[in-house]
């Protein structure tokens, strides 16, 4: 079987497809479908053979597929067109989050080839109430509308710009997928533990921190076993500053910290660097896990109650039935026993059977 390489971006995921009968090579421009409709892509990886033991798919939970065509003249047309029309759809959309007045900054629009769906890429602080702005982009471009809220990574991913290399951003260049980096590797690989420095422009950790890594931390201590745990009150280090712990949850494994900023972020064991290094535990992950196991609970168990045997419970003393005073049998001429006596008998027919009693209309005067 034979798969070939397609990517939809310059930098964007690369996707696996079955290729069709056509002749394809690097650099060719196709037509395939993907989870959102029929796209535009380019030849990447030309046709190989696939190992028996390796499994593709096109995307991430779904099978692979055949590429639809090679892309014609008149589709790379199309391509162009959809581009300037990406840009009139751009301003328009500003002009309605002006409208209503909404908290969100647009990033980027994304045409389908078929124009079947169109997708606007925005950030935002929390979460948005956008249901009156699709209303409005439906009823003016006819498709399918989706908004899709992104992250500060993506942001700059979507928009370019330049490093403080003096080169164009990786994530925007050839990174198709983010790798995770953490603040540790720069420990590793001696540099500076400055926020500004080892930051890109987009406030997060450096995706080239993982680039040399595998060079410094032959022997580290992530590749091996052994995790370190900060203690409560330890200076630390983190992506975002120096500060101080102030919880540490063992079962999720990362520290609630204090920053000198007076601003509180949370971070995972990995992420976290010593000021001292005797504030840290060391522990094995291989223990960690029976640890949490036998970890006895907080709250403690409670003695169970002991049985009452028969001989306790003959023994008891029998609670006397408080009679009535003498003063409420006088003044309502009852005895001890006449309640008893002069009960009237219950009737031996049914609920059900029993007459109910009949109201009369009152008589309006």
């Amino acid at each position: 079987m034979q798969i070939i390489g397609v990517r939809l971006k310059k930098a964007g995921r690369l996707l696996f497809f079955e290729p069709d009968d056509s002749k394809l090579v690097k650099g060719d421009s196709v037509i395939v479908e993907t989870s959102r409709g029929l796209e535009c892509g380019k030849v990447v990886i030309e046709p190989h053979e696939l190992p028996v033991t390796e499994n593709v798919e096109s995307e991430p939970g779904l099978p692979l597929k055949k590429i639809y065509r090679k892309a014609t003249e008149s589709d790379l047309r199309r391509v162009e067109e959809n581009h300037a029309g990406e840009q009139r759809a751009f301003d328009i959309c500003l002009q309605k989050i002006a409208e209503h007045d909404l908290p969100m900054k647009l990033i980027n629009v994304e045409f389908t080839f078929d124009v079947n769906k169109m997708i606007f890429f925005f950030t935002a602080d929390g979460r948005v109430d956008f249901r009156e702005l699709v209303r409005d982009l439906a009823s003016i471009f006819r498709t399918r509308i989706e908004l899709r809220q992104v992250g500060v990574r993506d942001e700059a991913k979507l928009l370019g710009g330049m490093g403080g290399c003096g080169r164009p951003l990786c994530c925007a260049s050839f990174l198709g997928e983010f790798i995770p980096v953490s603040i540790r590797m720069a420990k590793d690989q001696n540099l500076s533990l400055n926020p500004t420095k080892i930051s890109g422009v987009c406030g997060r950790l450096m995706c080239c921190l993982k680039y040399e890594n595998d060079l410094y931390c032959e022997n580290c201590a992530v590749q091996s076993n052994v995790t370190f745990r900060p203690k409560v009150g330890s200076r630390v280090v983190v992506a975002d500053g120096e500060g101080k712990v102030v919880t540490v949850s063992f079962s999720r494994r990362n520290a609630t910290i204090l920053l000198d900023t007076n601003k509180t972020v949370v971070a995972s064991w990995e992420d976290i660097l010593p000021v001292n290094v005797e504030d840290f535990e060391e522990v094995d992950e291989n223990s960690l896990s029976q640890l949490e196991e036998t970890a006895p609970s907080s709250k403690p168990e409670r003695p169970a109650r002991p049985e009452r045997t028969e001989r306790e419970h003959s023994e008891r003393p029998e609670r006397e039935r408080p009679r009535r005073t003498e003063a409420f049998n006088r003044r309502y001429n009852r005895t001890e026993n006449s309640e008893r006596v002069n009960r009237p008998e219950r009737s031996s027919r049914p609920r059900g059977e029993r007459p109910r009693r009949q109201f009369k209309p009152r008589e309006r005067k």
